[in-house]
Formats: structure tokens, C-alpha cells, sequence
């Protein structure tokens, strides 16, 4: 009985899987143009299409979008507003409207629960600036556990609290968005990691909504017999069982030069056989080390188009 309005830009909206036909009528697809920045890539719209160094400017363009989305809330009508860390400043449009606000929180509680609190996200991870100050866990984690960051993870996620070409850190955006919320939804369930939720709802002071894990749906769209699946099965068909290692890094995540470089020479080297998904944006210059795929012939595939994964991890 519900009606939701979903907004985002065009490109992103068109990509989109097909309603499902029962469910149709509940929805309808508000598209607002992403302001045109210099320096982000052409028809980049998500982070599918950009790499690490464009991603800032992705957030600025999305930042560009608040009049569009102000103006829409204002004629909505709308009973609640539910949005992620990238729009922070949604929820003050919300707040002046009077619409209860959920921040939908893609990353699990144990991430979260690292960042501290809202007032931490604020502040920028206050004064954790170096990799050391996330290799165990904080001073407000009282419960036994050996969950910590490895040193290059480290690395990563004190860019968190570092400002972008946005002009604002990562952690603001979560900060002001989960503090300007009536409580925080949460891609995740309780029973996965009971202490690190329960945490989390002390360190907001507000409800923490666990949404599930989102599986994928088995029925594969692909079709069975496609030359894709065809050419893999075969490949992998060779191999023993258990042996081949898969490698993908979905359509997110998108390695810089040295860690393609360092992977798959690590790969070169393990001599183990390999499927890599070598998925790369189109605005990427990464490239593999020349020559990695003649020396790793046989042994490894890479498949630089689209994979059927869940085949392959069924085989």
C-alpha cells in the first residue's frame, strides 16, 4: 500500500532491474540531471563508471543536484524520506519540511562502530589521522574481539575523514546524515554481529534498523547457453575441483595501477589457476602488466566482459 518515489539521475534510473509487473503501479522514477562538473568523465553519473581519483567530483556533481531534489520534496507530500551518507544534505531540507528521515547505512555495523560517533564522523575522525589508529579496536569497543584493519587497509580508510573535491570528507556526509535522522537502517542483520550492532545504537542514541543481507535473486537472467557461460565451463571443466581461484571486485571497487600491478603479479607468482572478472569503468587507464596474460595462459583466465558469477561460483 505503499507509494515510492525513487530519485536519482537518468543513466542511473535507466540501468535500473525491471519493476517487477505487481509492483509497478507503487513506483514511480523521478530523474534529475547531474550537473555538468569540469574534470568528471562524460556520462558518469555512479561510481560504476568513475575510478578513485573522480569520485570526489562525482560527490560535488550529486551535491549540485539539492536544489532539483529541495524543490521536489516541497511538492511531495511526502511521510518519510529515506537517504545515504553521499546526499547529507537532504535530511536538513527534510527537517525544515517536517518529513521523518532514515539514513540507510550500506556498510555494516562494525565499520560503523570503528567511525564512532555521529559527533566523531563531524569532527573528521577527530584526531585518528594515521593508519595506526585503526590496526586495533577503539576505546569504546569493550567487548573482546580481534576485528582490527591491516596496515594497507588502514591506509584507505583514514581518506574517510579527509576532504575531497567535494569539498567535504566522507565522514562529514555520514556524520550530519545519521545525526540529522529519526533513526539509521542498516544493510545487515543482528545476528551476524550482535555485539557490533548493539554498539552501534549505544554510539547514536537511536534506532538501528537491520534491513537483511539483500541476497541476489537465483533467477539468472542470463541466458543458459550463452557463449559467455559456455566458453568458462569449459575452461573451468578442466580444472580440479576446488581449485580455481576467483577473483572480482564487483562493479564498485576499482583498483589504482599499483594495486592491478601488485595483484597480479601476486598472481603471476602463487602459481594457482585464476578466473579474474577484470571489470574496469571506461574512463580507466589501468592496464595488466604487459605480457601477464601470455605468461599465465592455461593456468589463468581474464574475462574483461560481463561474467554469469553466479555460475561460475555454482561450478
Amino acid at each position: 500500500g505503499h507509494r515510492i518515489s525513487f530519485i536519482s539521475t537518468p543513466r542511473n534510473i535507466h540501468r535500473l532491474p525491471k519493476t517487477p509487473p505487481h509492483l509497478a503501479s507503487s513506483f514511480t522514477f523521478v530523474e534529475i540531471p547531474l550537473p555538468k562538473i569540469q574534470g568528471l568523465t562524460e556520462n558518469a553519473e555512479s561510481t560504476m563508471d568513475v575510478g578513485p581519483e573522480e569520485q570526489g567530483l562525482l560527490k560535488k556533481a550529486y551535491d549540485g543536484m539539492e536544489e532539483d531534489v529541495a524543490r521536489f520534496l516541497r511538492n511531495s507530500c511526502a511521510d518519510a524520506l529515506i537517504y545515504d551518507f553521499a546526499g547529507f544534505w537532504v535530511s536538513s531540507i527534510a527537517m525544515d519540511l517536517g518529513i521523518p528521515r532514515f539514513f540507510f547505512c550500506i556498510f555494516p555495523s562494525w565499520f560503523m562502530d570503528f567511525c564512532g560517533t555521529p559527533e566523531d564522523l563531524i569532527d573528521e575522525l577527530k584526531d585518528r589521522k594515521n593508519p595506526e589508529d585503526f590496526m586495533s579496536p577503539p576505546k569504546w569497543v569493550t567487548f573482546g574481539t580481534k576485528v582490527a584493519y591491516k596496515y594497507y587497509e588502514a591506509k584507505l580508510i583514514v581518506g574517510v575523514g579527509e576532504k575531497n573535491a567535494s569539498g567535504f570528507s566522507d565522514a562529514y556526509r555520514g556524520g550530519i546524515g545519521i545525526s540529522q535522522s529519526d533513526a539509521v537502517i542498516i544493510r545487515h542483520c543482528h545476528e551476524f554481529e550482535t555485539e557490533w550492532f548493539n554498539l552501534l545504537a549505544n554510539l547514536y542514541q537511536k534506532e538501528v534498523i537491520p534491513l537483511g543481507q539483500l541476497p541476489p535473486h537465483f533467477e539468472e537472467t542470463e541466458n543458459p547457453s550463452s557463449d559467455n557461460w559456455v566458453s568458462i565451463k569449459e575452461w573451468l571443466d578442466t580444472k580440479t575441483k576446488g581449485s580455481v581461484l576467483y577473483i572480482a571486485f564487483g562493479s564498485e571497487a576499482t583498483p589504482n595501477q599499483d594495486q592491478l600491478t601488485e595483484l597480479a603479479h601476486g598472481l603471476e607468482l602463487s602459481q594457482l589457476p585464476f578466473l579474474w572478472a577484470f571489470r574496469k569503468p571506461a574512463s580507466s587507464t589501468v592496464k595488466l602488466p604487459d605480457g601477464f596474460e601470455k605468461r599465465t595462459e592455461g593456468r589463468g583466465m581474464v574475462w574483461k566482459g560481463w561474467v554469469p558469477q553466479l555460475k561460475i561460483l555454482g561450478h
